[in-house]
């Protein structure tokens, strides 16, 4: 727990800085209304984080907010979000995302540019438990032992997205419409490259390509898919939005329903029509200090060949996302990331809030929460896997199993500058091992 701790100190530092001599309280400056948050303001940290999945991350963010005259604060008018990391695992993030309410008017602006790298990203197959997955095989004291990267593999993205929202009537609905383009390329893990800045009894053994060779070589997976592809997205939905506050609402309901088609003939597949319905709700226990939050979502093939490098990715709504499958620092906490991957996956989250304090530092408005939450998911529709007689590919083909909820559970700590800017540190726990033991996660914002 130690270097835990040290982590979340040292980003609590970044963030207040210096203490300041006497402070106030938030509720007595909103009552003087003399704190409201006018023009832009900023957010900047050294990217000193750690994610279980990912290990260390180093670099910058920046996040800008434009508050314009103060008059919707603690809503911004436009944000923009900037991010150049690394981590001690291979990833790395390359990423500017432009969020605004005001750049066209009566409708709300996303656009974001993202060059992602990941040298040894999670795989361990599709379709859930019926994935067999065995941690013995990464650990140096079994007699099962391989190689601690058998379960990576390598892939390097790019993604040019640019999302509307607007609004329908005076009301709480919102039409969506976007474009996204995905440009994906796929491969085992690069062992020189890994292996060239470690020491000669510290380099990582060979392992064939790990479990995604294994699939490859055993025809598993289609052909045309194995080093990836460029892909087209056209989206369509429908938003229903009466919360509070977006960064942590503290009431309301914030549901959505997506359409995605993925354009056929342009470069790879034939083309295939995906669902996603995501529901969550905000309830206030303690007025200003205490919170109950809910999200369940469902994301479903609904026609067509969906690549197989695209199951993982996770459609979420404006401003953020993230692409890891079920498991992980977005979605499951404390389960292994990408574990849960099939043609259509559904997952919950439930999470308790605490304001144990709220002050103000230097001027700007601050509090800190705690957190408690349990998260689950499972696939709900298979990924079709090839036909193939290759005996060491079987093994991990665990066609005994049957898929069930995956459950994990934890606590959070959050410290929130001016409403918007949010570290967060959560940790989760597994169930079941078959889903990992545990994971740390620390980084930006609340989950939903």
């Amino acid at each position: 727990m130690q270097i835990k701790s040290i982590f979340i100190i040292i980003i609590a530092l970044a963030i207040l800085k210096v203490q300041s001599g006497a402070a106030q309280t938030v509720d007595t400056i909103a009552k003087n209304n003399t704190n409201k948050k006018k023009g832009w303001t900023f957010g900047a940290i050294p990217a000193l984080s750690y994610d279980s999945d990912v290990g260390f991350r180093y670099g910058g963010i920046l996040n800008l907010f434009n508050y314009g005259d103060g008059t919707n604060y603690p809503n911004y008018n436009e944000s923009l979000y900037l991010e150049w990391s690394r981590t001690t695992k291979g990833n790395g993030t390359n990423q500017i995302i432009y969020d605004s309410k005001t750049f066209i008017k009566n409708a709300r602006t996303t656009a974001e540019c993202s060059y992602i790298t990941e040298k040894t990203l999670d795989f361990y197959g599709f379709n859930g438990y019926k994935a067999y997955y065995d941690p013995s095989i990464e650990d140096k004291n079994s007699k099962a032992y391989i190689s601690p990267l058998f379960y990576k593999m390598d892939r390097k993205y790019l993604r040019l997205r640019t999302d509307f929202q607007g609004g329908i009537g005076n009301g709480a609905w919102q039409w969506l419409a976007g474009f996204t383009f995905y440009s994906v390329k796929l491969d085992t893990v690069d062992l020189t490259s890994l292996n060239s800045s470690r020491s000669a009894g510290d380099k990582f053994p060979v392992c064939n390509g790990g479990l995604f060779g294994l699939y490859k070589n055993a025809g598993l997976l289609p052909s045309n898919e194995w080093n990836g592809g460029n892909n087209y997205f056209l989206k369509l939905g429908i938003i229903y939005d009466t919360r509070d506050n977006e960064a942590n609402p503290m009431t309301g309901i914030w549901s959505d329903v997506q359409f995605l088609a993925g354009l056929p003939g342009l470069d790879n597949g034939n083309g295939f029509l995906q669902l996603s319905v995501t529901h969550r709700q905000y309830f206030t226990l303690v007025q200003k200090k205490l919170s109950l939050a809910c999200r369940i979502s469902a994301q479903n093939k609904l026609a067509g060949n969906i690549p197989f490098y695209l199951l993982p990715f996770v459609h979420y709504l404006t401003p953020y996302q993230d692409v890891d499958g079920l498991g992980g620092i977005k979605t499951l906490r404390g389960i292994l990331r990408n574990r849960i991957v099939g043609d259509g996956e559904a997952y919950g989250n439930i999470e308790m809030r605490w304001k144990f304090l709220q002050t103000i530092v230097h001027k700007q408005n601050l509090y800190l929460a705690l957190s408690a939450f349990i998260d689950g998911g499972m696939v709900t529709q298979q990924y079709k896997l090839n036909q193939t007689n290759d005996l060491n590919a079987q093994k991990f083909l665990d066609k005994g199993s049957v898929e069930q909820l995956h459950v994990a559970s934890g606590i959070g700590v959050h410290i929130a500058l001016n409403e918007n800017f949010i570290v967060s540190a959560d940790y989760g726990k597994a169930f079941d091992k078959r889903d990992g033991t545990s994971g740390l996660y620390i980084g930006i914002g609340f989950l939903f």
